[in-house]
């Protein structure tokens, strides 16, 4: 998955809810999870600092899920 666009940033606990969503849509995603890359580092981080990432070719499609889930929120 070299060709990955980052779809959004946000807290782990909404990234994990689109991460769901994105997975029953059929839509494979890759998850940054900058947090606890920090804490296991010794340093912290903001609490909205996990990235959700997808491929290029499904983008559209995952920004239309995101949209409608954050209407929907």
């Amino acid at each position: 998955m070299s060709d990955l666009i980052r779809l959004m940033s946000d807290s782990s606990i909404v990234i994990n809810r689109i991460a769901t969503i994105l997975e029953e849509s059929g839509i494979p995603f890759m998850i940054k999870d900058n947090t606890e890359s920090g804490r296991l580092a010794g340093f912290g981080t903001s609490q909205n600092d996990v990235d959700i990432h997808v491929k290029a070719s499904d983008f559209e499609k995952a920004k239309e899920i995101v949209e409608r889930f954050l209407e929907e929120s």
